[in-house]
This record gives C-alpha cells, sequence and structure tokens, in this order.
C-alpha cells in the first residue's frame, strides 16, 4: 500500500517550459518498453506502467523536498489511497515512453496528483491516470496535516485543473459487493448476491489465479508481494487482479481503464480473499468487472472479513 521506490528504472527529463511558470512545478520522466516487460500480445504490462507512474511521482516528489527519503528521517510517509489510469492505446514493446507528472491539489489529509503517458517520438497519448495519496505518521499510522507540514511548502507546487487539466473522470465510487456476509466452504468462500441479476461469483468458480491459489479463493501473500515496508505492494494488487481473467479475455480485448482504493494494509502471510462482480458485457466477454479483495474471512468476530482493495477493470476491443 506504501508507495516505495520502484526497482524499474525511469529517467529523468530536464523539466518542460510551460505557462504560468509550469516548468517548475511539472517533470517528465522517460522510460523503454522492453521485452521482459511486455506481455504475449507484445504490450506492456499494466502492473509495469503502474510502476514507472510511482516512480515519476517519486522522483517529482524527491526533487522539491517532498520524497520519502527526506520524509522518512522525520517519521513520515506517503500512502497511495487510489490509482485509476485510463488509457486510449497501451505501449509495445520497444517503443519510448515519457510519464509527465504534477499535483492538481493539496487538501488537509489527503493530494491529488496526475499524470499524461505520451510516446517520446511522436508525441502522441497512450492515456492518463489520476491518484489520491495521503501523508502519514509512521509511529501512530494516522494521517497527517499536509497544509502543516514544512510550512505548507507543498502548495508552491500545485497547478490547479483550470490551468492544467486532465482529461479523464475522477475516481468513481465503487461498489462493495455484497452486504451479506459470506458463506464460507472447504476454505473457499462463495459470494452471496442478492441485489441483483449480474454474474457474482468466487474466484473458485472465476478464471481463477492460474496455479498459484490451485483454483480457490484464497490467494497467501508470500515473500515477492511485499515492499520494504512489510506491507502487501500496490502493484502486487493489480497483477494478482488481471491474473483472474483468462487468456481470451487479454488476446480479444484491452484494458481501457483500471481503477483501485486501497482501503487497508495486508501483511505477509495473509490470505487475501478475491470476489468478482461481472458488470456490463461485450458479447461474450465482460465489459466492466468489480474486485474485491479482503483479508481475515471467515473470522468469528467478522466472518466478512476485512475489505483491503476495491477495484474495477474496463476493457474494449482495440482498434484494427
Amino acid at each position: 500500500m506504501n508507495h516505495t521506490n520502484s526497482q524499474i528504472h525511469s529517467t529523468p527529463l530536464p523539466d518542460r517550459e510551460g505557462q504560468g511558470g509550469e516548468s517548475s512545478r511539472v517533470s517528465t520522466y522517460s522510460f523503454t518498453v522492453e521485452p521482459f516487460h511486455v506481455d504475449f500480445t507484445g504490450h506492456l504490462f499494466l502492473g509495469v506502467l503502474g510502476n514507472h507512474l510511482l516512480n515519476a511521482a517519486g522522483h517529482h516528489s524527491h526533487d522539491r523536498g517532498w520524497g520519502i527519503d527526506h520524509l522518512n528521517q522525520q517519521h513520515f510517509s506517503w500512502v497511495l489511497s487510489r490509482l485509476s489510469i485510463e488509457l486510449t492505446e497501451t505501449p509495445a514493446q520497444y517503443e519510448h515512453v515519457e510519464v509527465e507528472t504534477w499535483v492538481e491539489s493539496v487538501m488537509k489529509l489527503f493530494t491529488e496528483r496526475n499524470f499524461l503517458i505520451r510516446n517520446a517520438d511522436d508525441g502522441r497519448i497512450y492515456g492518463y491516470a489520476r491518484s489520491i495519496w495521503a501523508m502519514i505518521d509512521m509511529e501512530t499510522r494516522q494521517p497527517s496535516n499536509l497544509l502543516e507540514l514544512k510550512d505548507g511548502d507543498i502548495l508552491n507546487y500545485v497547478i490547479p485543473a483550470e490551468e492544467k487539466p486532465c482529461p479523464i473522470e475522477k475516481f468513481p465510487r465503487l461498489p462493495r459487493l455484497s452486504p451479506q456476509p459470506l458463506a464460507v466452504r472447504e476454505g473457499s468462500c462463495q459470494l452471496q448476491d442478492k441485489r441483483s441479476n449480474s454474474a457474482a461469483y468466487s474466484v473458485d468458480s472465476a478464471p481463477s489465479l492460474m496455479g498459484r491459489a490451485g483454483g480457490e479463493s484464497v490467494l497467501m501473500t508470500h515473500y515477492s508481494d511485499v515492499d520494504i515496508n512489510g506491507h502487501i505492494n500496490s502493484i502486487k494488487y493489480i497483477e494478482h487482479i488481471l491474473d483472474l481473467f483468462p487468456r481470451e479475455q487479454f488476446a480479444q480485448q484491452r484494458i481501457r481503464r483500471f481503477d483501485i482504493a486501497y482501503k487497508a494494509e495486508s501483511y505477509w502471510g495473509d490470505a487475501l480473499h478475491f470476489f468478482v462482480e461481472e458488470g456490463t458485457h461485450g458479447g461474450a466477454l465482460a465489459a466492466t468487472t468489480d474486485i474485491e479483495i479482503r483479508k481475515h474471512v471467515g473470522a468469528a468476530e467478522k466472518p466478512a472479513g476485512e475489505t483491503v482493495v476495491q477495484a474495477k477493470v474496463s476493457w474494449e476491443k482495440p482498434e484494427a
């Protein structure tokens, strides 16, 4: 859940000149889509793109005195709360990509950061992303007042929406998939959805986690899921969610938009339960899918468990 510097390398570029002093508040970072970062269609894994976005955010913050290396010395850290990525095209193997990032707003407890993703050679825009971050006290784990830290210095880097718009919608309200307790059977969980006729199922009847959980609804977290803070890495949730879908989904469609909200932290050894509800359909394959990840499912005091992540994946057929 916490942002940490990714192992994926992004190269800072000289700040681009903009209107109204924009160059001091916007930064651009570049990377090449390497063969080991693409899927079987030859396009960039969404998780890898997510890592580059977080890398850009980290560099941008660091260069202005708000990086985690500075903050950790004062026992503060950034926490990613929400991330939305919307793409009209997915970068392909060997393409050169630039990520531009800036802060749109700062409130007492949250800040909004945006991203533009474009081709570095011809300038065509792949898409945009929006994110919401909080600053937490590492000792109390409680949010800190951003406007009081460093005498409100962070406000010097804000570019309001009317000055530099981000043309994708803000974060949608993601539904809680079921208000009902979950029926636990044979170590897996069946979602009881009595609200609608939409398809609702547990991962053991869905395409599943392909070997990680043996077709069951529970994924045990392991070494490679954990970041330097001891929490499950924010991008790992994206990768595990996309592993739920069958090969045909990626062969016939592309991800148009991915929304994810981080609700609670999880740790090495936690059992994560995945619940899926399909929304609208585009032929045989779902056009939208809601996912909820919970931990501590089946606990006596709270059988439904605790929500860790909510997400929505929106698909479309790629242009010929």
